[in-house]
């Protein structure tokens, strides 16, 4: 097996506004244990350590945590006189914890985000301008990412999150338990559209094998099938029910859910909620299923054998469904920023930078306890046995895929199937354009309201769209939702003028 690269250059072809190349400066030195941020100290000036309290989504609170403290703090002491309190908030309860601590100023220090919410929140004063820090604070770590990772995160000019080095370009798969496909009898890999799956779905073997293991066919949370809206660019506005089409040379701005292939998704899962193969208490579940026997996933091909498989303890099997994109979207698809409040953030951004660029501190994040949810398999610290797979944070959430030490039960490095990804993804008409929103704030505040709130009966399948969508227009509408359609196309336009290309004005 070969050595898993530290660093991986992701590069895009030529032209692009937005190169995602993965060309990480300070991690060629992360061997494990050994890399420390800039300005690497014991303690601060004082003596004193900082505790850091971070907060992030995934599989709820570890049951080992107090033990992973007792191993990741004083490691983090000697090198930067930073201790760590992590809260894990679990899927279904993030969007209601995070909007509280965001909204009431809550006691964190770091907050795991993405698109969905990084720039209305930055709009609000919640996070950190960092831009000045970066390079004179943890110049590691500025190094670590290109220029144009750092970009994609600008919200009026002005950077306010570290982005996650990982899949940065968006590939969705159907994931099968391979069991339960083949006790139906059908090859995956023919059905290329979710309205190839219905057939297989519905199958009484198909039913009869996932009833037998506690599920419905198509187990959903009421954070509901997000990725049904994927090949539209939402332009970092942090509303879900406008975008861009990805490959729309017109960068028209429209109303996602009216539109025909929208339509055509929810009325499918409509259907499958009401055929029982979608769960009945979806819109109101808190947690996603551990074990689903077909769902759709972000990643890349092998991941079905190294991650989604071993995560629900079955074979997995894996086919592409849609474009692999890339946009500021999915650069922004991890992100983590500093509290405006905090009151240490220079420790802060040097924690992110450990996070980073430092392996050990990775495999901990990554892995989980030491001696418990896994061991170097010798002293080289080149690979990682995984003991068990009980470890509940989310590596997605934390920093850099390509820092962490890889396994010893597979014979190939999987982060290159992400390089060519990303290296061959198709970029988003609106690549290195994210929308003000400030002319607009009040309107849009309350159009993501609104939208945010019909989410989980739409991307469900619950409620009938044929009902729903236009009684969410209408109310979207009385917001100020055309208002807000028409600012972001004038900024549109702007953009693609200035990069020579049609508009939707010029279109018409």
């Amino acid at each position: 097996m070969k050595k898993l690269k530290k660093v991986l250059a992701l590069g895009l072809a030529g032209a692009m506004a937005l190169s995602l190349a993965a060309c990480g400066g300070g991690a060629d030195s992360a061997a494990s244990g050994s890399t420390a941020a800039s300005g690497d100290a014991a303690a601060t000036d004082s003596g004193e350590v900082v505790t850091l309290k971070w907060v992030m989504v995934g599989n709820g609170q570890p049951a080992n945590y107090d033990a992973w403290l007792e191993q990741i703090n004083p490691y983090l002491e000697e090198k930067i006189g930073v201790n760590i309190d992590v809260e894990v908030v679990g899927w279904g309860d993030w969007d209601n914890r995070r909007n509280v601590i965001v909204n009431t100023a809550g006691e964190y220090d770091i907050l795991f985000t993405n698109v969905n919410t990084y720039t209305n929140d930055v709009g609000v004063g919640a996070f950190l301008d960092i831009t000045d820090m970066i390079e004179t604070v943890t110049p590691d770590l500025y190094a670590s990412i290109p220029a144009d990772y750092w970009d994609a995160c600008r919200v009026g000019g002005q950077i306010y999150a570290v982005p996650t080095m990982k899949d940065s370009s968006i590939s969705n798969y159907v994931v099968w338990d391979k069991a339960a496909m083949d006790a139906a009898g059908y090859d995956g890999s023919t059905m290329t559209d979710l309205t190839d799956l219905t057939e297989p779905l519905s199958n009484p073997d198909f039913q009869e094998y996932v009833t037998s293991q506690g599920s419905v066919a198509w187990p959903l949370s009421s954070s509901g099938a997000t990725y049904l809206s994927f090949t539209y660019d939402t332009m970092g506005a942090g509303l879900i029910a406008m975008g861009v089409k990805y490959d729309d040379p017109e960068a028209k701005v429209v109303s996602i859910w009216e539109q025909d292939d929208m339509m055509e998704y929810l009325r499918l899962f409509h259907e499958w909620y009401n055929a029982g193969i979608i769960n009945a208490d979806a819109a109101t579940a808190s947690e996603e299923n551990a074990y689903k026997p077909a769902a759709i996933a972000q990643g890349w091909p092998s991941a079905a054998v190294t991650t989604w498989g071993p995560n629900m303890g079955v074979e997995a099997v894996a086919y592409q469904w849609g474009p692999t994109i890339v946009s500021n979207d999915s650069v922004r698809g991890s992100l983590n920023c500093i509290s405006a409040n905090c009151q240490n953030p220079e420790k802060a951004l040097q924690f992110l930078e450990l996070v980073n660029t430092d392996t050990y501190v990775r495999d901990l994040l990554y892995y989980g306890v030491q001696g418990d949810n896994w061991d170097y398999t010798d002293d080289t610290k080149e690979w990682v046995h995984k003991n068990n797979a009980d470890w509940s944070m989310a590596g997605y959430t934390q920093g850099s895929f390509f820092t962490v030490t890889p396994t010893d039960d597979f014979d190939f490095n999987q982060y290159d199937e992400v390089e060519e990804l990303n290296a061959n993804a198709e970029p988003s008409v609106l690549l290195g354009f994210s929308m003000d929103t400030s002319p607009v704030a009040t309107e849009i505040n309350q159009c993501i309201s609104i939208a945010e709130r019909y989410k989980s009966e739409l991307l469900t399948g619950t409620a009938d769209p044929d009902v729903m969508v236009p009684q969410m227009v209408e109310e979207l509408n009385g917001a100020g939702f055309q208002e807000v359609i028409a600012e972001a196309q004038r900024q549109v336009d702007e953009f693609m003028a200035s990069n020579g290309g049609a508009t939707a004005e010029t279109a018409e």
